[in-house]
């Protein structure tokens, strides 16, 4: 039987997965469709607003103890956040997809050495005590503006807008979904140097109709990689930071980004200037489209690949119809198939559904909130008139994005007088009450530290439910399941066996 069964198959889901499958449990994924990583931009926003505060938050730890005191952040602390947070990079570098924090680099002619590294760093090396554990990167979004993130993949990390050094954007003509000479303007605005460019798309493909995911394939060929590299240099002047779009390849991006750099380097000796120890020394830098997101795409593939190898299956196409509990435990859930419902059983469930943008939450026309797998209890208002309020980008909010399931502080959901509703259920991600992760951009930080939260009380539940191994029974599990015990109708079968057959030894 399966220890945990998660459904859903965002980011929080497969980081959950991963910790539990990491901690020996044996673990499944199943969800009815892809996360969100198809849509965001690959980065890690741990926190970027403030609720009734415009100002960009520049330090999380200054800032977590302002949210209100049910957040998901406020039942974790500052130091589960930071561990988690140094979990996540251990498994994306040790992935060969390195993210960095602000006041770090990576230098892109060494990656292999410093994934490594990362990977095998111990959580003693994220001290709350580092004065540069909160500190928050300022990156160009698809429209160019600011955008306040905590970890970014090393191919964005160049675009750090504290850097004093000049831009040039760079499009791809006739490509949609990208805009350099707004991104460009948008940045001259705010007081930065920064102009636009746009080289030939024909030179890379002859495709008429193309989006970043086309364009990105075509980026994981060494021809095409020439191409693109030659016209970059091009239209490129001395000491230029490049700005491209997020479509450098699904699986080879880092290597173009060093090939882009080198040749701008080679091209010009002053470009090899360091960027003060705030970002990359890197000449080149991505930057996201809108989706779907090739940044995105390629962390859900670094996860996917993670979990491969731990021995866990993400199962896609699979909508929870129904479950079955006696007590307070679930025994198991249904999934829809074209027949007949297919079941579901395991030890433990992390519900990893999102909210109401996710599908995990149900609103209808008539004013019904409702959780869709296990119906459970939601903090959401009953009455639609109170969902949202008059100004539709209000400071505050929407009350209805809020809604979500209360927790306690193992990530159980809640029942209304405060207990919980089942004691084999856990909960992660922006299903949680008390947080509006869209407009406090902190939607992937959520997921990161509640996913890893969870699923790790998920682990040590299962030591504390372990039975006793009896001598002489033990069957040996496959790779990631610990030992178990036999059903007793089994140990029963075995007995009368003995009884029948003499002969047999009963060892």
């Amino acid at each position: 039987m399966l220890d945990l069964l998660v459904i859903g198959a965002g980011l929080t889901g497969l980081f959950a997965a991963y910790t539990a499958a990491r901690a020996g449990l044996r673990v499944r994924v199943i969800a009815h469709g892809a996360g969100a990583t198809h849509w965001h931009a690959g980065t890690v926003d741990l926190i970027g607003y403030l609720p009734n505060k415009e100002e960009a938050v520049t330090d999380w730890t200054q800032a977590l103890p302002e949210l209100p005191p049910a957040h998901p952040y406020r039942i974790l602390g500052n130091e589960a956040v930071a561990i988690a947070m140094n979990e996540f990079q251990r498994l994306t570098a040790a992935a060969g997809l390195p993210y960095v924090r602000a006041g770090t680099a990576i230098d892109l002619t060494a990656s292999s050495q410093q994934d490594e590294r990362i990977s095998q760093r111990s959580d003693s090396d994220e001290q709350v005590n580092d004065p540069n554990l909160g500190r928050n990167y300022q990156l160009i979004s698809p429209v160019g503006a600011p955008r306040p993130v905590y970890l970014a993949p090393a191919a964005q990390q160049a675009a750090n807008l504290e850097v004093d050094r000049p831009m040039v954007i760079i499009g791809l003509e006739g490509m949609p979904d990208f805009y350099p000479d707004l991104i460009a303007e948008n940045l001259q605005r705010q007081g930065h140097r920064a102009r636009s460019a746009t080289v030939p798309l024909s030179r890379v493909t002859k495709r008429r109709d193309n989006n970043p995911l086309h364009i990105a394939r075509l980026l994981d060929q060494p021809a095409t990689q020439e191409h693109l590299t030659q016209m970059v240099v091009d239209v490129t002047a001395a000491d230029e930071r490049v700005g491209l779009p997020a479509i450098l390849g699904l699986y080879s991006h880092l290597p173009l980004l060093k090939k882009i750099h080198q040749a701008i380097v080679n091209r010009g000796p002053e470009t090899t200037q360091s960027c003060g120890g705030q970002g990359s020394g890197c000449s080149a830098f991505e930057i996201p489209t809108l989706p779907p997101s090739v940044p995105g795409l390629r962390l859900d593939a670094a996860l996917r690949t993670q979990l491969t190898s731990l021995g866990v299956r993400v199962e896609i196409g699979m909508e929870v119809r129904g479950f079955h509990a006696t007590g307070r435990r679930i025994q198991w859930i249904e999934t829809e198939t074209g027949s007949r419902p297919l079941r579901h059983t395991a030890r433990n469930y992390l519900l990893a559904t999102g909210g109401i943008l996710g599908g995990g939450i149900y609103a209808d026309r008539c004013g019904s909130v409702k959780e869709t797998v296990f119906d459970l209890p939601l903090t959401a208002p009953q009455t639609r008139s109170q969902w949202t309020r008059p100004l539709f980008l209000d400071a505050k909010g929407h009350p209805i994005f809020q809604a979500g399931v209360n927790v306690d502080d193992c990530f159980r959901p809640l029942d209304e007088a405060g207990a919980p509703v089942y004691d084999n259920l856990w909960a992660a991600g922006s299903i949680l009450a008390h947080t509006d992760p869209i407009r406090e951009r902190s939607r992937e930080g959520i997921a990161i530290a509640t996913g890893y939260a969870a699923a790790n009380g998920v682990v040590t539940s299962q030591k504390r439910q372990r039975s006793p191994q009896i001598p002489g029974h033990r069957l040996y599990a496959k790779r990631n399941r610990e030992l178990c015990r036999p059903q007793p109708e089994r140990l029963h079968k075995v007995q009368h066996l003995h009884q029948l057959l003499p002969g047999l030894r009963r060892d």
